[in-house]
């Protein structure tokens, strides 16, 4: 099993970043550099994702999180971990399987069961990931984008413009998700609930959330925090989906006063 791609930059305590749903490690670039003077950024994509590839036969979520391990493993022994979206449902996993490895954990619009159902009404609507999951295995390259478009929905129209942008930059510049990744994230929403495990970890943890988030309800991120033993929770007001690109120095500001205790 190959290791996935991953970019290092800046000096200090090691911070792993990873990125969301059809993206790739360059959503994290203005954040990185506003990092890198305090922080070791370890910024992986994830697999299937930007330049790292898909392998079809290491495509269960356990797999795909051992990827991530492998990939840490020769870097770094001791870590934080951040997980946005998608990503937070990696780290997640990460936490519960090899939380030696995990000083502290921030999960970014992060949800631990992405649709609705009985006992869970925070998550999306059932039918409107099948209509994204449809348009992805039809090849249409809107798929994507209209993701994108509800990643900056909700926040002012000229903070929407300036994340949109740098969301689709980010595609241009570091490369598109394979299709058959994108049908395996979409699959791993549908049927994931990692409700059960939230009880067991006990890495120290923040929970940030945008109030205005059309993909991860707020709701959905509250109960997270609820569930996670001790967790610190933040909701940024005036922000959508990608809070660490629609308000990057006040996300900058929360992130390191939690990462320093």
């Amino acid at each position: 099993m190959s290791a996935l791609h991953y970019e290092m930059r800046g000096r200090g305590k090691d911070l792993v970043l990873l990125h969301g749903w059809g993206l790739n490690l360059g959503v994290w670039d203005e954040l990185g550099r506003m990092l890198a003077r305090r922080f070791r950024i370890i910024a992986i994509d994830l697999p299937g994702h930007g330049r790292s590839d898909w392998d079809p036969q290491a495509a269960t979520p356990a797999a795909q999180a051992w990827r991530v391990h492998e990939t840490l493993a020769p870097l770094t022994e001791r870590y934080f971990l951040l997980g946005w979206s998608l990503g937070g449902q990696f780290a997640l996993d990460l936490a519960a399987a090899m939380p030696a490895g995990i000083e502290r954990l921030v999960l970014v619009a992060t949800t631990p069961k992405f649709l609705a159902g009985p006992g869970w009404r925070c998550g999306m609507a059932p039918h409107l990931l099948t209509r994204l999951a449809d348009a992805v295995r039809s090849g249409r390259d809107a798929a994507v984008d209209e993701l994108l478009a509800l990643c900056a929905h909700g926040s002012a129209p000229r903070t929407a413009r300036k994340v949109l942008g740098q969301l689709r930059g980010a595609l241009v510049m570091h490369g598109a998700a394979h299709p058959d990744a994108l049908v395996n994230g979409l699959e791993r929403l549908r049927d994931g609930d990692l409700r059960p495990a939230l009880p067991l970890l006990r890495v120290p943890s923040l929970v940030i959330a945008g109030e205005h988030d059309r993909i991860t309800r707020v709701a959905a991120a509250r109960a997270l925090a609820a569930r996670l033993h001790g967790a610190r929770y933040v909701e940024f007001a005036r922000a959508a989906h990608a809070p660490f690109l629609s308000h990057p120095a006040r996300f900058a500001q929360t992130l390191c006063r939690f990462l320093r205790g």
